[in-house]
């Protein structure tokens, strides 16, 4: 059920990527249609990704040694 969803999706990015393609190339009035919709996604998945607080995996910072123990 998962992979049927992700095979959809990926068949959804790629069809839009393909309307970008061709409504670059002067494609029909609904590739380009559909170009704006695919590039108003993109723009919102990459506005949400920025806005979105970055976890640092591992704790990180420092741990309090000086790495030289004497």
């Amino acid at each position: 059920m998962v992979g049927a969803v992700l095979v959809a999706v990926l068949v959804l990015v790629v069809a839009g990527c393909g309307c970008v393609v061709w409504a670059g190339r002067g494609g029909p009035r609904w590739a380009r249609a559909v170009a704006a919709l695919t590039l108003g996604a993109g723009e919102v998945l990459r506005v949400a990704h920025r806005d979105r607080p970055r976890r640092r995996i591992g704790g990180g910072g420092d741990s309090g040694g000086g790495g030289d123990d004497g």
